[in-house]
C-alpha cells in the first residue's frame, strides 16, 4: 500500500492506493458520512457498506450514465437536507465514474462545499476519474457540460473491488491505462512488457498506481485545465466522446479505446505519429479488444466532436495525439477534415475484415 499526494493549488488530496486501503481508511471517515452509491455496488457490497459506515445515510442511484443528470442531483440534495447534513458532513462517493462525478458535484455545491472522499469501485474510476477533482453531470445530450473542479480530501483505491468486475469493465479501465501509456514512457514500457497479462489483477494494481502518479503530477501543474498540460489527459477522448454521444451502445472506457484507435489514424495521416509507434499502440488496443467498429456513418458521428470542451470554436476539432514514446501533440483540424479522416479510418477498418 502507498500514499500518493496530489498538491493542487486549491487543495491537497491524499490517494491511498493498494490492497487493504479500504479496510484501513474507510472506517476513519467519521460519523458525519453521507454515502452515495449505485444499485450495482449496493447489491454487491451492501453488507460491507453497513458494517463500515454504520448508521450513515446511504443514497442509491440507478447504475449507469443515465443517472448523471440534474434530476438525480436534486434528489441527492433533498436527501441530504432531510437527513440534516451540515457543513461538517463528508460525502462518500462509493462507486464508478458516474457516482464519483455526480457525488463530487453534489459535495461541491451543498452548503457551498463539503468534504468528499472518493472510493472508486471500477478499474476506470480507480485509474482515472476519481483523481483530479473533475465533477459533472450531462445535460441536453452533452456529456459533462455542467460541472466543477473540486478536489477530494482523500481517494481510497483498493483492488478489492476489482474482483467482482466483469471482463468488460476491466477492458474499460484498460482503455484509460493505454491512454496513460501513450502519455508516459515508463507506463508504455510497462504495458509492452506485460502485454500478455493485461487482465492480471496484480499487474492492474501496480499499473494503477503508476497512472495515478502521472495524473497527480499533471493536475498539480494545471488543476483547472488552463495551461494546456491537463488537456493531454483527453487523449482518445475527443473521438471517444463523439462516438459515445452518437452511438450510446458501449461504455465510456470502450469508446476511449475506439477513439484512441481512430485518432492514431489521424496522427499518422497528419505526420505527427511514427508508424512503428502507432502500430505498437494499436497492438495494445487489440490485446484488450479485437472489436474496433468500422462505423459506416462515422463521418456523421464525428460531427458530435464540435461540442467537445477543448475546442475554441465549433468549426474546428482539437485532439491530443500520440507522437513518440512519452510525448503527445495537439492537432487542430477543421471539422470537415476531421470528419473526413474519421470516415477514412472506418473504411480502412472495414477493408481489414
Amino acid at each position: 500500500m502507498q500514499d500518493i499526494i496530489l498538491s493542487a493549488p486549491s487543495f491537497k488530496s491524499v490517494i491511498h492506493c493498494g490492497a487493504g486501503a479500504f479496510e484501513k481508511y474507510a472506517p476513519l471517515i467519521g460519523d458525519n458520512a453521507f454515502v452515495i452509491t449505485d444499485s450495482n455496488v449496493s447489491a454487491l457490497y451492501g453488507d460491507l457498506i453497513s458494517s463500515t459506515f454504520g448508521a450513515a445515510p446511504v443514497f442509491v442511484i440507478p447504475a449507469g450514465e443515465r443517472s448523471k443528470n440534474y434530476k438525480i442531483l436534486i434528489k441527492i440534495f433533498e436527501k441530504m437536507t432531510e437527513c440534516g447534513m451540515t457543513r461538517k458532513c463528508t460525502v462518500v462517493a462509493l462507486g464508478g465514474g458516474v457516482v464519483g462525478d455526480i457525488a463530487g458535484l453534489a459535495a461541491s455545491l451543498y452548503m457551498r462545499g463539503v468534504k468528499i472522499v472518493q472510493i472508486p469501485t471500477t478499474l476506470l474510476s480507480q485509474v482515472d476519474s476519481s483523481v483530479g477533482g473533475k465533477t459533472a453531470i450531462d445535460f441536453n445530450g452533452v456529456k459533462n457540460v455542467i460541472g466543477t473542479f473540486y478536489q477530494p480530501s482523500e481517494v481510497i483505491v483498493d483492488p478489492l473491488f476489482l474482483k467482482t468486475l466483469p471482463a468488460r469493465e476491466i477492458r474499460c479501465g484498460l482503455g484509460e491505462i493505454i491512454k496513460y501509456g501513450a502519455l508516459d514512457g515508463g507506463i508504455y514500457n510497462t504495458l509492452i512488457k506485460n502485454q500478455d497479462g493485461l487482465f492480471d489483477l496484480a499487474f492492474l494494481e501496480s499499473v494503477t498506481a503508476d497512472c495515478i502518479r502521472h495524473k497527480a503530477k499533471v493536475v498539480s501543474e494545471d488543476e483547472k485545465d488552463l495551461s494546456g498540460a491537463r488537456k493531454t489527459l483527453n487523449l482518445g477522448h475527443t473521438t471517444g466522446h463523439a462516438f459515445e454521444l452518437y452511438y450510446k451502445r458501449k461504455s465510456h472506457g470502450e469508446f476511449v479505446l475506439i477513439g484512441t484507435y481512430y485518432e492514431l489514424y489521424i496522427a499518422q495521416k497528419s505526420g505527427v505519429c511514427e508508424k512503428s509507434y502507432a502500430d505498437s499502440l494499436r497492438a495494445l488496443i487489440k490485446k484488450v479488444t479485437n472489436k474496433i467498429p468500422a462505423y459506416a456513418d462515422a463521418e456523421q458521428a464525428a460531427q458530435a466532436a464540435k461540442y467537445d470542451k477543448k475546442n475554441e470554436r465549433q468549426t474546428s476539432v482539437s485532439i491530443v495525439a500520440p507522437a513518440k514514446i512519452g510525448r503527445s501533440e495537439e492537432i487542430i483540424l477543421p471539422l470537415d477534415k476531421y470528419a473526413q479522416l474519421i470516415a477514412e479510418c472506418a473504411r480502412a477498418l472495414a477493408e481489414e475484415k
